[in-house]
């Protein structure tokens, strides 16, 4: 079999990493994945790295016509059994490339919002899949039929940590601070705009006590968000090793499809305190493992960092939970989930096939 992935993103985020370790892992089973990804991004570096086969287009715009030729170029030469593309941008320029061929389009969602138009979301997308219960619903309300999405949950690996980073040596705080991370892109949407009023509520026990550290984004050393001492640290490659080194995740996002971050804090046994909205609310098992605080209520979500901080042996029953949750969110499951829907789609046209006059006779 082969697929020909396509994803637009120009950054390292989770989306692009799922794609890293679903074309890995195909490529084990004896697929052949072909990954077409942005120029100089880096999910084409890491492609590179691990000879993983891609190709760089540009994709510039929901309706680039030039990476709709481009893509239809390596589309006639590959042959692909299946297309599968992994964010909006890429779903519509696979649409394009795709005019007039008959090779299934596989589409993956991983926002929790309701679509809108109905050319991007017909009958020529073969079938979604939404990386989350909330996802598929919010494609049900866009007019996605049901038979027509599956849920396939995002997968995290087993964590592999040399050395936890020693952030209290590094940013030269003392050694009973409690260190609480934010992991992932510094964006409004992912919540860093709610940082300062979250760190204004925490109560001043917790205010002296705690410290941030930002895993993501751009690295400017040191900071403060509502009189908490914080670390930008950027961009940080090994990212088990520098999360083993928190107490608290903090996972302020207004908006989750799932939560990769999330399930990496809870394999590592760091407690997280997340927004009970999108997949969040599924993915986080409330006071079993992790906490969850009413979506933007950032007095609520100061209190559940509180509790953490005030109560060892509650930090200590929710990393136990942690850990058996994410067991739940392996790269295996959804590897396996993906290729479940690959044979559905394909078994659904060869059974098409069969019945049509043209091709029987």
């Amino acid at each position: 079999m082969r697929i020909l992935h396509l994803d637009s993103g120009r950054h390292w985020r989770g989306g692009q990493r799922q794609v890293f370790l679903l074309a890995g892992a195909q490529r084990e089973r004896g697929l052949e994945p072909l990954v077409v990804a942005a120029p100089l991004s880096p999910l084409a570096g890491r492609l590179k790295t691990l000879g993983i086969a891609s190709a760089v287009v540009a994709m510039r715009a929901d309706w680039d016509l030039i990476a709709m030729r481009r893509v239809r170029r390596i589309l006639s030469r590959w042959r692909p059994t299946l297309v599968h593309a992994h964010d909006a941008r890429a779903h519509a320029i696979a649409l394009g490339a795709l005019l007039g061929t008959r090779v299934p389009l596989i589409v993956t969602r991983r926002v929790p919002f309701v679509p809108k138009g109905r050319l991007k979301y017909g009958a020529r997308v073969a079938h979604f899949i939404a990386i989350s219960r909330a996802v598929g619903e919010a494609l049900q309300q866009g007019g996605v039929p049901a038979d027509r999405c599956t849920v396939v949950h995002s997968g995290v690996p087993t964590p592999a940590v040399g050395t936890p980073r020693d952030w209290r040596r590094e940013a030269g705080w003392p050694a009973n601070t409690l260190l609480c991370g934010v992991v992932g892109a510094m964006t409004a949407e992912k919540g860093i705009a709610q940082l300062h009023e979250i760190a204004l509520h925490l109560s001043r026990a917790t205010q002296a006590r705690a410290r941030l550290v930002l895993l993501g984004g751009t690295a400017v050393g040191a900071d403060a968000f509502g009189g908490v001492a914080a670390y930008r640290a950027g961009f940080v490659d090994a990212i088990h090793d520098a999360m083993a080194g928190l107490d608290i995740l903090w996972h302020p996002s207004g908006a989750e499809g799932l939560g990769t971050a999330v399930i990496d804090a809870m394999a590592l046994g760091i407690p997280p305190v997340t927004y009970a909205t999108g997949g969040l609310a599924e993915l986080v098992e409330d006071e079993v493992s992790g906490l969850l605080a009413a979506p933007g209520d950032a007095v609520a979500f100061a209190r559940q960092v509180d509790r953490l901080a005030d109560d060892d042996a509650l930090r200590g029953r929710l990393a136990a939970g942690g850990r058996a949750r994410a067991a739940a969110f392996s790269v295996e499951r959804m590897v396996d989930g993906t290729a479940a829907v690959y044979d559905m789609v394909l078994a659904a046209r060869r059974l098409a096939a069969g019945r049509s006059p043209k091709l029987r006779s």
